[in-house]
């Protein structure tokens, strides 16, 4: 396997960490034990099974030719040892607080940016086991392709043949010129339109301390399960998508949450970015990002559940109908037209420049419907962990699994230290929501 370049996205993931913000994707998976040792044999079946996955051998090297100076490269590491990767932990009673400290810790760069942490349970009836792969190796979907190649073996349908792109020439036929200027103007206006949208996004916020406090550096996550059937009674009762159900149920959690802490709700309207991701399913893309987003504004401060709601759908359907490569949301595509060196250069200070454009990200990973098992253990729970830029204290990531909604939070510790009392919060929220809409 050859070296490639990174894309640009990918290339700012890897440009905007820092050692206080480590920018890798997390999730954590909770097995039923069949035994007091299946976590020790998870461990033993992981490091076999990496060794075999050429996507999980790719280590990122800098790069400084002519064409790409200051780029990135993926490219096999010869000195590749799974035992670097998968560790196995002393027994514990709280998945989740030993999540939270090894999502603090960044990634190894000089090698293959993953790591698989086994944790066996206490109770010698359950393991849990956090994958951790840097944004700029995976997105979601790549990281759940990487992480199932390691899993027993699933019969999932084989990904449509992605159409050979033509090779590039060193100079352009004279004939694309008039449509490579429509391309280029094209670009231009919409990055003038992300740009204006960015800079209205930030007029009239009112914030809360819980979003603006200094941040430490510092991990503490949570997790919250759900019943599917309950976020489809709510959808079929007042109608919208289940991800809109999902959304608001974060805006109104937000909201109990913040007045119990004290820091109040009245008028708060945080700016949640939305990924939106830009393959296709089911087609092999190359490694790499295909990332957007819709950036709205969550409902905190209206006390009415259905009415946030249906703020939440309304922006939802403004944004579908924008699509995702204009607005505030969007910006990400940019990345796209700045040269390798101004990444490199310019990393840092789009890390910081995070708060300025969002408060809050709320993701959505899609799971596949089958089983997942490791070494014939099946998973219970899959709780996956989005990554906090500079200036960020709260990210939310979702996923569905076999009937359950299962919601991953990840905060600064010391900026948001009842990060346990938000996990409640998300489950009173779904509870209101059906005592609002069906009565």
């Amino acid at each position: 396997m050859t070296s490639d370049l990174l894309a640009p996205l990918d290339l700012a993931f890897w440009n905007m960490e820092s050692a206080e913000h480590p920018m890798h994707l997390g999730a954590l998976g909770v097995f039923s034990a069949h035994s007091p040792t299946a976590g020790a044999h998870a461990a033993d079946l992981l490091a076999a099974r990496a060794a075999a996955v050429p996507g999980l051998r790719m280590r990122i090297r800098d790069v400084w030719q002519p064409l790409s100076f200051g780029g990135a490269a993926r490219e096999p590491d010869p000195g590749f040892d799974p035992l670097d990767h998968v560790r196995l932990h002393a027994p514990t009673a709280d998945f989740q607080a030993v999540a939270g400290r090894l999502m603090e810790r960044p990634l190894v760069r000089g090698r293959p940016p993953w790591e698989a942490h086994v944790l066996p349970g206490q109770d010698g009836v359950s393991f849990a086991v956090l994958f951790k792969f840097h944004h700029a190796l995976a997105d979601g979907l790549r990281a759940l392709t990487l992480a199932a190649a390691v899993l027993d073996p699933m019969d999932l349908p084989a990904p449509r043949p992605r159409p050979e792109e033509p090779g590039r020439r060193l100079l352009p036929d004279v004939r694309e010129l008039p449509g490579r200027m429509r391309d280029v103007l094209s670009d231009a206006g919409r990055a003038l339109d992300i740009g204006a949208s960015v800079a209205l996004s930030t007029l009239a916020t009112r914030s809360s301390p819980a979003f603006t406090a200094r941040p430490t550096g510092t991990r503490r996550t949570a997790g919250v399960r759900i019943d599917l059937d309950d976020v489809h009674q709510v959808r079929k009762s007042v109608g919208g998508t289940v991800n809109d159900v999902l959304i608001a149920v974060v805006a109104g959690a937000l909201r109990r949450w913040l007045d119990e802490r004290g820091d109040g709700s009245e008028g708060v309207a945080p700016r949640a970015l939305i990924p939106v991701s830009r393959r296709r399913p089911r087609t092999a893309h190359p490694q790499g990002n295909r990332l957007s987003g819709y950036l709205i504004r969550l409902p905190v401060g209206d006390p009415d559940p259905l009415a946030r709601l249906g703020a939440v759908r309304a922006a939802m359907d403004r944004n579908k109908d924008a699509g995702p490569h204009r607005g505030a949301g969007a910006v990400a595509l940019l990345a796209d037209h700045v040269p390798a060196l101004g990444h490199r250069l310019g990393g840092p200070l789009m890390g910081q420049a995070a708060r300025l454009w969002f408060d809050i990200l709320v993701t959505s990973v899609p799971l596949p419907s089958l089983g997942l098992q490791l070494g014939g253990n099946p998973v219970t729970e899959v709780y996956p962990y989005a990554p906090l830029a500079r200036g960020q204290s709260l990210a939310v990531a979702i996923s569905t699994y076999r009937g359950h909604v299962h919601y991953g939070l990840v905060a600064d510790a010391e900026a948001v230290w009842d990060l346990d009392r938000l996990a409640v919060a998300v489950s009173e929220e779904v509870a209101g929501l059906i005592d609002a809409c069906c009565p």
